[in-house]
């Protein structure tokens, strides 16, 4: 993790991983110092934090989190840094609950898929650094409202093109359970291998014949994966169902500047094109 250390007219806020970094330093703006502990790219769910992540935090004013069982982590971690405040971002959502294997009936964590979700995590952060830094409250609520009015504007665009799909081709086959907001957003059928945070990454036979099945009896034309996770499981449903790869999803992370999905605004529009291009939207 990058040193926390505090610029001299700045607060320091960090996020837990770097889609939260992104919509926090979009209300920020120039203000306040945003760092994520973890790093571009990094599985979130059972990230094993090092002293020196511990090290570069304890400069920090604010960490916010996105609750929900998703930073298994995060309360060691805390405990560790001693009292430095922090903010979870799910408040106010209404989850959706996992319906499979040993986190049924638990709330899956990936709620920021949803753009309309997407809406209050900024309106905590805008609420939680206006607390923070009182003296920059215009520029936070002025820097939010932009931002809002970005994310329902690729919500609307999403909604056009994922109508387009096929009536039959409306399933989205994953990985990991993670796109159960987008799905319900978007009107899709939602499969996978496991539910959330596989230990192994890989799928277990009996869950990869339970989805071989369901993509072949379905007829669904592709498959997809997380970017955080190992494809082979996926990719051996693709064959054995006559199936093609549709590709990698991104969920729990963005890339560097130079990878494909910088922003969580950018990371939307690639899965959904990614999404579209998968299962034959014209």
């Amino acid at each position: 993790m990058a040193q926390a250390a505090q610029a001299k007219d700045k607060k320091t806020v960090l996020t837990t991983f770097t889609i939260l970094s992104d919509m926090a330093q979009n209300v920020a703006g120039d203000r306040l110092n945003v760092v994520s502990i973890t790093k571009p790219g990094a599985e979130i769910h059972g990230y094993q934090f090092t002293p020196s992540d511990l090290v570069g935090a304890r400069g920090a004013d604010l960490i916010l989190n996105n609750g929900l069982n998703l930073e298994l982590w995060f309360e060691k971690f805390t405990r560790q840094l001693g009292k430095i405040p922090n903010v979870t971002l799910t408040e106010g959502i209404i989850p959706v609950n996992i319906t499979a294997d040993a986190y049924r009936g638990k709330p899956n964590p990936h709620a920021w898929m949803s753009p309309k979700n997407a809406l209050i995590y900024v309106d905590n952060i805008r609420k939680a650094f206006v607390k923070l830094d009182p003296a920059g409250a215009k520029i936070f609520n002025a820097n939010a409202r932009k931002y809002s009015d970005q994310i329902r504007a690729v919500d609307a665009r999403l909604r056009t093109q994922l109508a387009s799909l096929p009536k039959n081709q409306r399933a989205l086959v994953t990985c990991e359970g993670a796109f159960s907001y987008l799905t319900r957003d978007y009107n899709l059928a939602e499969h996978y291998l496991w539910p959330v945070n596989a230990e192994e990454g890989q799928g277990t036979p009996r869950q990869i014949k339970g989805v071989i099945d369901v993509v072949r009896v379905g007829k669904i034309p592709a498959v997809f994966c997380e970017s955080t996770v190992p494809t082979r499981g996926m990719e051996q449903v693709a064959r054995e169902a006559g199936a093609k790869f549709g590709g990698v999803l991104y969920v729990d992370s963005l890339t560097d500047a130079k990878g494909s999905v910088p922003t969580y605004l950018i990371l939307l529009q690639k899965d959904a094109d990614t999404i579209l291009k998968g299962l034959g939207s014209k």
